[in-house]
């Protein structure tokens, strides 16, 4: 699976190319299956910008996405959207169009957002960031029951990502997770994880959300074009010993 990260928490302020309406995100939607892309993350917004969670509004934006390029999307959880545990559970809870959605296990009030989402019949991507976060997501319980996990580490240089995600896969295999994973990084660290999440064969992400640079080093022009560059990298022949 390539996934497509078509805007997070960012505005045109940091590239013009991030989408931001609905309009927006169905056109890149489209665009990036285009050229690869097979499944989806978004950040939905309200009608002044504002990343949500709201139900109707996120119900909405995902519905017309997924109408628009056939594929599934998913959603955040992010704690910063709603900080109260209680109104940002209560509003999961009546989630009816996700496919799935990410939780970070560092976050306040991650265990009853992932029971939230069980509740609602929306997948679990458990997002883990470090070490610690293994071990909370064996804590919760709810390991055997996520639909994928999601290794991610954050903001962290491309020297050293390898052997740092190594050893977060080695934790998962140790503690017996079989769900399948979603490797992917962020900044410098981004195209560095996703060869390497081709490497082990694994679903990876790209998009805007996670950098704003192809893997030539360069700026991007768009969604698009990150996913037409990953598409390659992951469609390339496995190279020779």
């Amino acid at each position: 699976m390539l996934q497509a990260t078509l805007n997070g928490g960012l505005t045109k302020a940091d590239h013009p190319a991030v989408p931001v309406s609905t309009q927006e995100l169905v056109r890149d939607a489209k665009a990036c299956v285009h050229y690869g892309a097979n499944a989806f993350h978004i950040h939905p917004r309200d009608a002044k910008g504002r990343e949500t969670l709201n139900p109707e509004i996120v119900d909405d934006v995902v519905n017309k996405v997924k109408a628009a390029c056939g594929v599934a999307v998913g959603v955040t959880t992010g704690a910063w959207i709603e900080p109260k545990v209680r109104l940002r559970v209560a509003q999961v809870r009546r989630w009816t169009s996700p496919d799935y959605a990410t939780v970070n296990l560092s976050e306040e009030g991650s265990t009853e957002v992932m029971r939230a989402l069980l509740e609602a019949g929306v997948g679990i991507e458990a997002a883990v960031w470090t070490m610690e976060d293994v071990h909370r997501l064996e804590a919760s319980g709810l390991s055997d029951r996520v639909l994928r996990v999601y290794v991610e580490p954050f903001r962290i240089p491309a020297a050293g990502a390898v052997s740092f995600v190594n050893r977060i896969h080695q934790a998962l295999d140790s503690l017996g997770m079989e769900a399948p994973r979603l490797q992917h990084g962020d900044g410098a660290a981004t195209w560095t994880l996703l060869r390497d999440a081709v490497r082990r064969g694994i679903d990876t992400r790209i998009g805007l959300e996670d950098t704003l640079r192809g893997p030539d080093g360069k700026a991007t022009r768009s969604n698009a074009d990150l996913v037409k560059a990953a598409h390659k990298i992951c469609s390339a022949p496995p190279s020779k010993p």
